[in-house]
């Protein structure tokens, strides 16, 4: 099934869309009791997941009388991202990157900031009175289903609700100027995903998913997640040893190789362009410059 969060008539609800992706089902409208999707992944019950898959079937309101936002607007956690987690942007991003090299014997964990995320159509502010270079990052974003403490790989899969595509846009003259990724990762509209989380049952596992970006029509990025050095069973388990995966807790699994800073000269975004990061399965999230 595929989740969303939507904003109709003003007020914001969330649900799954039909099987043809051609209309939403509301929570309220099937008479669930959740008040966001994130009330839905921590409290679901197996009937109410039945209930969905039977709704799935049928027509409901038309997308097109709604406007998409990010999955889970309002995170309740800062996004858990990995740092160059494939090798052909490891190698690419000693270009750019001051903390960047090829060895990739530990998994690099930092964090982004997200008060309120950007969803499909969202506008990205540019903030160019502080930084220059505007950088996007296609990654897939796992979303936590249930909570996960000290959970073996093999059992790790089961942990996960769904997936996601993720844009991790970056200010590249501040990620150099302050030598770490943090602000220059959590500028407001940073942080955009979407169009929907897509439950698991709908993939093979392990991953082997296309994962693209493009700017204004032109493909940059073209990689697959089974490049992945450290995959999500493997982020799910060392992370879990020593702190709780929360259900509902997003985690950003890297980019690969194409991201603008990495061109000479670089090739980052600018007003007006569209993004758009597309993964097998998983849709396709644009956004625009503003």
């Amino acid at each position: 099934m595929k989740f969303a969060t939507w904003i109709q008539d003003g007020v914001e609800e969330a649900g799954i869309l039909s099987g043809d992706l051609r209309s939403v089902h509301s929570f309220k409208s099937l008479n669930l009791g959740y008040q966001s999707l994130l009330d839905f992944i921590m409290r679901r019950t197996s009937a109410d997941m039945e209930k969905l898959r039977a709704a799935e079937a049928k027509g409901g309101t038309p997308v097109s009388a709604v406007a998409l936002e990010a999955p889970i607007p309002a995170p309740h956690h800062d996004i858990i991202c990995l740092g160059l987690n494939y090798m052909d942007h490891a190698k690419e991003a000693g270009a750019f990157d001051i903390t960047a090299d090829e060895k990739r014997e530990k998994s690099v964990y930092f964090s982004k900031r997200t008060v309120r995320a950007l969803g499909p159509n969202g506008i990205i502010e540019n903030h160019f009175d502080i930084n220059g270079r505007l950088d996007y990052e296609a990654e897939l974003a796992i979303i936590i289903g249930k909570d996960a403490k000290r959970v073996k790989r093999e059992n790790a899969w089961d942990y996960i609700f769904g997936l996601c595509c993720f844009n991790d846009i970056s200010g590249r003259d501040l990620q150099h100027a302050h030598k770490q990724w943090y602000f220059g990762k959590s500028l407001d509209t940073f942080t955009a995903y979407g169009p929907y989380i897509v439950t698991l049952d709908e993939f093979k596992t392990p991953l082997a998913l296309k994962i693209q970006s493009r700017i204004n029509g032109e493909v940059r990025q073209n990689g697959n997640t089974k490049a992945l050095i450290f995959p999500p069973d493997f982020i799910i388990e060392e992370l879990s040893a020593g702190m709780t995966l929360d259900a509902g807790t997003i985690i950003a699994t890297g980019t690969p190789a194409g991201v603008g800073a990495a061109f000479t000269p670089h090739r980052c975004m600018q007003s007006g362009d569209v993004c758009e990061i597309e993964i097998e399965g998983c849709g396709v999230l644009r956004n625009t410059v503003g």
